[in-house]
């Protein structure tokens, strides 16, 4: 049973997660391009799961479909994006030459997946074993072992983009803190002679 709705259900994930694609680089609203890529996250979650790979497609949807989307909707009505984006209507170097390169990696990508097998060596988790311990503990074991050092490696370079994010905002906010001090001073003059002025007025009077 579950092998008669693999392939049909398969093909209706593939087709809604192409649209989807479409839909985010088709569209004219940013706030449309962002929820079509919330429902291609989805798609892609139902083929992780249609792989047996449910804590890749959990972390799909809390990570990339939960946290991911919602702060990129939040940075569009934030700065004020929501409007329609101009098309250009008539073609120009830059999109013949993207249209081309495009056309060309669809047909490369296109040859790989229908002319070669694509595989990779087996680990030494076997299915019995991950069904003993857990997809979960498995991959922990796997990556804690034997790619330790690129799990290290793709830490730092986190710590790094946070380290580097901090010390932009720190400098933005001090240099905000110096013009705010310049223009301060520089009103401060006209402040008190405008007080003196009013005074003489008043004394005048």
């Amino acid at each position: 049973m579950i092998e008669m709705i693999q392939h049909p259900l398969f093909w209706l994930v593939a087709v809604i997660a192409v649209l989807s694609a479409s839909g985010v680089v088709l569209s004219r609203n940013a706030i449309y391009s962002a929820l079509s890529l919330l429902a291609n996250f989805i798609m892609l979650a139902a083929l992780y799961l249609m792989l047996n790979a449910q804590f890749i497609a959990i972390v799909q949807v809390v990570v990339y479909a939960d946290a991911v989307v919602v702060l990129f909707v939040f940075v569009e009505m934030l700065l004020g994006a929501v409007g329609r984006i101009p098309v250009v209507e008539r073609l120009t170097p830059h999109l013949i030459v993207a249209l081309v390169v495009g056309f060309l990696i669809m047909v490369i990508v296109g040859s790989v997946v229908y002319e070669v097998p694509i595989g990779g060596a087996r680990g030494s988790a076997t299915q019995q074993a991950i069904n003993q311990a857990g997809q979960v503990q498995v991959l922990g074991m796997t990556l804690f072992t034997d790619y330790l050092l690129a799990v290290e490696l793709a830490g730092v370079l986190m710590l790094v983009g946070l380290v580097g994010a901090l010390v932009l905002t720190h400098q933005w906010r001090r240099e905000r803190g110096i013009r705010v001090q310049r223009a301060n001073r520089e009103g401060m003059p006209s402040a008190s002679a405008g007080a003196n002025r009013s005074s003489l007025t008043g004394n005048r009077s």
